[in-house]
């Protein structure tokens, strides 16, 4: 099968085209600048081309997809008919949707009603639906989200302490994201280990973090809650937070909220801390020449990380296994190194060579380790892969 995976953001738009069961991509890209001038970013195995196209809309966008995908010079295929379906990455599936679903007009109804809570990427999301739609009629499509691996949370875990009513009417709760990687981890690492039954803790790591606690392949917890800005502090983003900050500094400086969250969002976490940088190399590269605030953006990342895994321990009863995953958790081996080292009452033990090879799939634990230590490189591609082409089936 050839799955068309599409990641469409307010004026990007990434594609892969992909084979579910091999997980091998014959062709991906990124279609940006769209609704100012546009551009196409293509590449096919080492070769890559960089093509100026108008795109107004995302309906552009997708057409000059298709397009690059059946040029004679750059394509893989001979007619969009190769195409099996196309999987669309959708960030918010609210209390609507529990798995992937194939896409008709009660999902797209569905998808709308959740813009309040994902009020940045379900248009968008809906966008690039509409576009495949009107170029592609009748390939099926699916709705992959990022909330609904975590939708398994017991209600003591998603449900907030404020009035009922705000739960009933608003649908305010712990939903959490990243789940198409959570759920590929999972999934991977239970083959890696050899059995499905078992606790761990994943860490998606990288500009944007989260973790989520994972019994027998379901998600019991994540760090995450109504939007990505809850949990560990990020790239650009506080995490977990005093809800009495923003009232202080919206009275104190006549911020309005929205202009709060956008500095807790986009002017935070790492970048606020270091005053450097929200990459985690340009930090690293700090400490090592002696910038204490890239050193404490560090420490804080690994020290917030650490205490979430040793409260997912306990919301778990015990782990298992413990896995890496995303840019920073597949990488950065001094980040891996800082964590485990505060879960040594826990029995955590890595080995310092296994450790320092990066972005492989490996135990990295020692024999005697009480809890397994994995570094798994995520595939959300992939997930959202083997989701549609199940469905569509």
């Amino acid at each position: 099968m050839n799955i068309l995976i599409i990641n469409a953001g307010s004026s990007s738009l990434k594609y892969q085209l992909m084979n579910p069961e091999t997980g091998d991509v014959s062709a991906k890209g990124l279609c940006e600048r769209i609704g100012i001038d546009g551009r196409l970013n293509h590449k096919v195995g080492d070769e890559k081309v960089v093509k100026d196209i108008p795109m107004p809309t995302h309906s552009e966008a997708i057409a000059a997809t298709l397009e690059i995908l059946q040029d004679p010079q750059y394509g893989v295929i001979k007619s969009v008919d190769e195409i099996d379906a196309v999987g669309h990455r959708v960030l918010h599936g609210g209390m609507e949707f529990f798995a992937s679903c194939v896409i008709n007009d009660d999902v797209i109804a569905a998808i709308k009603k959740c813009i309040p809570l994902g009020p940045l990427h379900n248009p968008a999301n809906l966008m690039g639906i509409e576009a495949c739609q009107a170029v592609m009629p009748k390939t099926p499509q699916v709705a992959v989200f990022d909330t609904a691996f975590h939708m398994t949370m017991p209600p003591k875990a998603y449900r907030y302490a404020i009035p009922t009513e705000y739960y009933e009417n608003d649908s305010i709760r712990r939903y959490g994201f990243h789940g198409t990687s959570h759920k590929y981890v999972a999934k991977r690492t239970a083959e890696l280990v050899g059995k499905t039954e078992f606790k761990m803790v994943n860490c998606h790591l990288g500009n944007g973090s989260s973790m989520a606690a994972i019994k027998d392949g379901k998600c019991q917890d994540t760090t995450m809650g109504l939007s990505p800005l809850a949990g560990v502090p990020m790239g650009t983003r506080s995490g977990d937070i005093d809800a009495c900050v923003v009232q202080f500094i919206c009275n104190k400086y006549g911020m309005s909220v929205d202009d709060c969250l956008n500095m807790l969002n986009k002017k935070s976490g790492m970048l606020a801390l270091s005053g450097v940088s929200s990459d985690f190399r340009d930090l690293e590269d700090g400490a090592k020449k002696g910038d204490e605030n890239c050193a404490l953006a560090r420490d804080k990342f690994c020290y917030e990380v650490a205490k979430y895994v040793g409260a997912y321990a306990a919301a778990l009863n015990g782990i298992d296994v413990l896995t890496f995953t995303a840019g920073v958790g597949e990488n950065d081996v001094n980040v891996r190194a800082a964590v485990c080292e505060y879960l040594g009452f826990m029995g955590v033990k890595i080995d310092p060579e296994l450790n320092s090879k990066r972005g492989k799939e490996m135990k990295i634990s020692t024999p005697d380790s009480s809890v397994e230590v994995w570094v798994v490189p995520t595939n959300e591609e992939l997930m959202i892969a083997q989701d549609t082409a199940e469905l569509v089936k």
